[in-house]
């Protein structure tokens, strides 16, 4: 895995995140995951990634609480 400072590719990010590379490659495409290209090829940074799945808990968070008061 990449160290904290250095740029992770699609294969890391998808193994960080236990999900698919599509599924990276679909979300970083859209603009919902924070990437940005080197030479055409998608690279993600390790603080941005916690950065954007700690606004995810928070959204999710958000959402059941506002379920609940329905």
């Amino acid at each position: 895995m990449a160290s904290p400072d250095q740029a992770m590719t699609v294969r890391d990010v998808a193994g960080y995140l236990n999900v698919d590379e599509k599924t990276v490659y679909r979300l970083a495409k859209r603009g919902e995951l924070p990437g940005f290209k080197v030479a055409g090829a998608w690279r993600f940074k390790r603080s941005d990634l916690e950065d954007w799945i700690d606004n995810q808990k928070n959204a999710a968070t958000n959402n059941a609480a506002d379920e609940g008061r329905t």
